[in-house]
């Protein structure tokens, strides 16, 4: 099994077994009449198939919060920046060009000149209009409005003047100005590092009123690389190339390349595995962890095929999977309950046991341990081990001795994926054996968890961060207490665990308000220190991920935050000197590299 896992670590090539094709009823344009420029390596054509264990829960970006619709958000719409696939740095999208004063407040964005909106009913002619810098101060101002967003923290206390609107103080978010068609200047309130990512979220795309004022928060209308098509089912989506789209590569040629893409819905990871190996699906990540040594032994003859048709890699993730806590309602609104379930979970054996080592033990705080935040305190954090006398003691000190008078206790966890309730059931077996406790435990739908965590319906639910942005704060930004609302009868759209620290509260927002990384990344692991003491979560570990593609797959780069941006994939057959580049190139470290 070692000698198996190194050579996943490094590059397993594999050879998947046999064709089945979709057919594409989707109206995208098949019929080869798109041609690359003379001498470009790249083609046009072909249908890139995604499948999801959840369904998304909205393609309105206002009203993104889980990953799944975020992936599909990301194709149909742009906003000013996104980011690299390759390495999560800021690229320009819509924003030709941007810059900021002295100051680190005042960011001046200059627009291209030739993005236009989808052709949809909603304008005139059915012909999309050309995207303006009013059309972002309108969809700013939409995602501050209550009534319209599920996001208002994201600009609340960071734009000048955006609180007030929300709080329908202003008619307007002041320190938000479109200067002409071209420019947009936005001015934040102190200097934020981080501010520059969150234009990069699905969430600040922009939106036309038009699309807005006909569907509300249905619409499917963006500017991105492709467009909405009906999906012929609740389960799938479609979507097909825009053909107006702004972005060229290189060598002058328009993108995107594919003319589809389609998310199936797949409920099993067993199904999605077999889905891959007859090509109804392009690429699996998250392979079954039941399943790694089976697929690489299966396939140990075939590594030496010239080419392979199939690519594994392994790759860590900015993802901490953890439980979290109702911290204002009993029993969890007593610390010492919280520390007691925490070092009563014994995560080695849920690593071992139940994730056949795919992960890493979440014993540190909420920010995963990956090199990518190799410069960051995790020192100053203590973390909970498998301590099961301290877990009985603090559980007697809360006044549950032996789980006498315990109250019931529910935990909510998504359907979607075996992995769930089988941690569950694990982790409901290690609490009653440690402290004599019993947790009953409900599967609901994904959407519906994510409503009743918000209204605080249960009282632990099973959750998931995936970084927003390549820094710890993405992952603090769920405790802060600002976010909170005063009743249990409003949502709490972020901090779902309703934790609230002052002390937490004044380092995080002194660390997002600091612009040297040092003293900023200080500032995150002391308030990451204080927020693990009082364990509103049990973080439970830290993900990993094994990816699988077909080598037609180009341009396609798995990162940590699993980011997508499928406009620059193409398909072509990979030759054998292409496949001993690629290889090359993840044994010297590089394991973001795509053909």
């Amino acid at each position: 099994m070692s000698k198996i896992f190194v050579s996943i670590i490094a590059l397993a090539l594999l050879v998947s077994c046999g064709s089945s094709e979709i057919e594409v009823t989707d109206g995208s344009d098949s019929s080869g009449q798109r041609a690359s420029k003379k001498d470009s390596k790249y083609i046009y054509g072909g249908v890139l198939k995604i499948a999801q264990n959840e369904r998304f829960v909205t393609l309105f970006p206002a009203d993104v919060e889980d990953a799944i619709s975020s992936k599909m958000v990301s194709q149909i719409h742009d906003g000013l920046v996104k980011l690299s696939t390759k390495d999560l740095s800021v690229l320009n999208s819509i924003a030709d060009n941007w810059s900021v004063d002295e100051s680190q407040t005042v960011y001046t964005f200059t627009l291209k000149d030739n993005v236009y909106f989808h052709n949809d009913a909603c304008f005139p002619g059915g012909k999309g209009r050309k995207v303006t810098a009013l059309d972002f101060k309108y969809s700013f101002e939409l995602l501050t409005t209550n009534e319209t967003s599920q996001n208002t923290h994201l600009f609340k206390d960071r734009i000048v003047g955006a609180s007030d609107y929300l709080e329908g103080k202003a008619s307007e978010i002041s320190g938000i100005q479109a200067i002409d068609d071209k420019t947009l200047k936005i001015t934040i309130v102190k200097p934020q590092s981080s501010f520059i990512y969150l234009l990069a979220l699905p969430n600040s795309a922009v939106i036309a009123h038009e699309a807005f004022d006909k569907y509300g928060n249905k619409m499917t209308v963006g500017a991105g690389a492709f467009k909405y098509v009906k999906p012929a089912s609740d389960s799938d989506l479609y979507l097909s190339y825009n053909e107006n789209y702004y972005a060229k590569d290189e060598d002058g040629n328009q993108l995107p390349y594919l003319d589809s893409i389609i998310f199936r819905y797949v409920p099993t990871k067993m199904s999605e595995l077999e889905m891959f190996r007859t090509k109804d699906i392009s690429f699996l990540y998250g392979l079954p962890t039941s399943k790694i040594a089976e697929v690489v032994a299966d396939n140990i003859a075939n590594f030496k095929n010239k080419p392979p048709q199939t690519i594994l890699i392994r790759e860590p993730e900015m993802i901490t999977q953890y439980y979290e806590f109702n911290a204002q309602i009993p029993p969890f609104d007593n610390l010492k309950v919280r520390q007691a379930l925490n070092y009563a979970v014994n995560r080695e054996r849920l690593i071992n046991n139940i994730l056949n080592g795919q992960g890493t033990i979440g014993d540190k705080g909420i920010t995963p341990m990956i090199k990518s935040f190799g410069d960051y305190n995790f020192n100053a954090i203590n973390g909970y081990s498998y301590k099961p006398e301290l877990a009985r003691q603090l559980l007697k000190e809360a006044g549950y001795p032996n789980g006498e008078g315990f109250p019931p206790v529910r935990l909510e966890i998504n359907l979607g994926g075996n992995i769930h309730k089988l941690v569950a059931t694990e982790l409901q077996y290690q609490f009653f054996d440690i402290l004599g406790i019993h947790v009953e435990v409900e599967q609901v739908s994904f959407a519906d968890k994510v409503e009743h965590s918000k209204y605080g319906k249960s009282e632990m639910f099973r959750s998931a961060w995936v970084a927003d942005y390549p820094s710890p704060e993405s992952f603090l930004s769920v405790f802060y207490g600002e976010n909170v609302p005063a009743t249990m009868n409003e949502p709490s759209n972020l901090n779902t665990m309703r934790y609230k620290n002052e002390v937490f509260d004044s380092l995080y927002v002194k660390g997002t308000q600091t612009v040297n990384k040092a003293d900023r990344e200080e500032y995150f692991s002391k308030a990451e220190g204080i927020m693990m003491e009082e364990s509103p979560v049990i973080i439970l570990w830290y993900q990993e991920n094994y990816t699988l593609y077909h080598s037609e797959v180009r341009n396609f780069y798995y990162n940590a935050m699993e980011y997508f941006d499928f406009s620059g994939v193409y398909m072509k057959e990979a030759t054998e000197e292409e496949i001993k580049s690629a290889k090359n190139k993840l044994q010297s470290g590089d394991a973001a590299s795509g053909f």
